[in-house]
């Protein structure tokens, strides 16, 4: 199995869309995330908005290699909410990213297929309807040599299209670089082989 070195998240938060069925009304949201904080402060945000709804049923997914999910049925039957929720996240392939779906009751039960059809059809219409981004899994080099070496540096920073991250350029240099999972190998024996010049790796 070939690892990604690539993952798909949200450029923004999503225009907020709205499913009804049988009277209930299904609000669905997606926003951008980077830590089970930040879900709980946008949790809370929409919870002062819909604070007469009946339930706020989400889902998250987090982490560069999709490793860390939640799915929350917030008093609705057991996987009839938070379930469908994270599999619309599953199926878009899309990771820090967390979307909830808020329903006021319209007076008619659903029963739990219906349920399980309604907030799915409310997630899979707010992907929908986001912007989503493919990013890079990098890894962060630091590259270090003297004064003299930076034109042979810079060359296969350019050559090789590397993303300078930051630099200090004195009598003594240090480059940060961002390389591509799949070419950091190659670019650290790149390096690595450069006459007076040392390169290792910065724990991501």
């Amino acid at each position: 199995m070939i690892e990604k070195d690539s993952y798909k998240t949200l450029s923004k938060p999503a225009p907020e869309v709205l499913f009804k069925d049988r009277g209930s009304k299904f609000y669905g949201y997606a926003f951008p995330v980077s830590s089970e904080e930040e879900i709980k402060e946008q949790l809370e945000l929409l919870k002062k908005q819909h604070h007469t709804a009946r339930h706020w049923c989400y889902a998250w997914q987090l982490g560069k290699k999709y490793d860390h999910y939640r799915a929350n049925d917030d008093g609705e039957p057991s996987n009839s909410a938070g379930m469908p929720i994270y599999g619309q996240l599953q199926s878009f392939e899309v990771t820090n990213t967390l979307v909830v779906v808020i329903r006021y009751f319209g007076g008619t039960k659903l029963g739990v297929g219906g349920l399980i059809q309604a907030y799915k059809t409310a997630a899979l219409m707010v992907l929908e309807n986001s912007t989503i981004i493919e990013k890079t899994i990098d890894e962060i080099f630091q590259i270090t040599f003297d004064y003299p070496e930076m034109n042979t540096v810079m060359r296969i920073v350019k050559e090789e299209n590397l993303e300078i991250i930051s630099q200090k350029l004195e009598l003594h240099c240090e480059l940060n670089i961002a390389v591509r999972k799949k070419d950091a190998e190659k670019i650290f024996e790149l390096f690595q082989n450069t006459y007076k010049v040392a390169i290792k790796k910065i724990e991501d």
